[in-house]
């Protein structure tokens, strides 16, 4: 009996501290778009009309709006936001509205970790100010829905529809100037720093040192010998290819400008090669 007893007892423990899961009446929604070169996501909670009346009553004019339910409305972008004049930085932002008859304010605010609108509302958080587009829809939209739309290689709407209501929020991007200098840099050849990385992967990989020491020579040439990390590179080179003489050389012009740059490691480093390659010199 008392086994029977505390099986019960255990069975109802179980039972209580388990959580009973349920759909949320305003399920989470997510949006991820690539627009010109930003990648750009925004996530929302998304009531729905339930026969009510929306704008004007369940959501208020001229007051602030979490812009769905529950948790924050969130943007994340990867690449600056142009809105008019003003720039929002690459970030995450939550998304308040104030809603009114035939334009809305649209917030981009620094912190995105409260349920609704803050308790106490911060203007220094505030990145972003802007205005919306509001229309009007033939057709009703039963969940409230972000989306984007007149996407372009430099700009694109965020569009915000529920009810009969259509709110547009226009923006663009410095799409053009950063395609530009991609295939300025691109067109120009390797940098210094994309022959020495590369050289350098060769080199632990131990791969063809040939390659390795022509690529190391070019940056040295574009660099100049004042980087004494891609002349350590290229003696080391030499040395792998057996001209252990010339590998010195290039180790001690390492050294001098190591030493004005008062970095003693790499001066080290040289010093115990030269060293080593001393015994093996032809």
């Amino acid at each position: 009996m008392k086994k029977i007893i505390l099986l019960f007892a255990l069975l109802g423990s179980s039972i209580a501290m388990s959580q009973i899961t349920t759909p949320r009446a305003s399920p989470l929604g997510k949006i991820e778009q690539k627009v010109g070169l930003a990648d750009v996501s925004i996530s929302y909670y998304r009531p729905a009309k339930n026969d009510r009346t929306i704008f004007g009553d369940v959501v208020p004019f001229g007051e602030i709006w979490r812009t769905g339910a529950n948790e924050n409305a969130k943007i994340t972008t990867s690449d600056a936001l142009i809105y008019g004049k003003d720039t929002l930085n690459a970030g995450t932002y939550a998304i308040f509205t104030i809603p009114n008859l035939k334009s809305w304010d649209i917030i981009f605010y620094t912190d995105y970790s409260n349920w609704g609108t803050p308790e106490k509302w911060d203007d220094s958080k505030v990145a972003l100010k802007t205005t919306g587009i509001v229309s009007s829809l033939t057709d009703l939209v039963e969940n409230f829905t972000i989306g984007f739309d007149k996407m372009e290689n430099s700009s694109a709407e965020i569009c915000m529809t529920w009810d009969k209501t259509k709110v547009s929020i226009p923006f663009s991007l410095n799409t053009k100037d950063k395609v530009l200098a991609s295939i300025k840099k691109t067109m120009a050849g390797p940098t210094a720093n994309d022959y020495h990385q590369s050289a350098s992967f060769y080199f632990s990989e131990k791969l063809d040192m040939k390659q390795a020491m022509e690529w190391s020579t070019k940056a040295v040439e574009l660099r100049g010998e004042s980087a004494y990390w891609m002349t350590r590179l290229l003696a080391q080179l030499q040395a792998e290819n057996g001209d252990y003489k010339k590998a010195i050389e290039t180790a001690k012009r390492s050294i001098e400008a190591a030493e004005k740059d008062g970095d003693m490691n790499y001066v080290k480093q040289n010093k115990t090669s030269i060293e080593d390659w001393s015994k093996k010199k032809n």
